[in-house]
């Protein structure tokens, strides 16, 4: 679990106007575009190349 305050920081770093993420599963999920980035060993990996692209069908809210 990633503490609150770092989450209330932490952005996409992909979207220019960098939503907020929320946490799911082990991954930071973005707001706006729904790309999942992982968290390895409780540190967030905000990579672009690290992010998994939403997928096609309907994802739980």
């Amino acid at each position: 679990m990633i503490d609150p305050r770092l989450l209330e920081l932490l952005a996409c770093p992909i979207c220019a106007e960098r939503p907020p993420l929320e946490e799911r599963d082990g991954w930071l999920v973005c707001t706006v575009c729904r790309r999942r980035y992982p968290v390895r060993d409780g540190i967030p990996d905000l990579l672009p190349e690290s992010a998994v692209e939403p997928s096609t069908e309907t994802e739980p809210a």
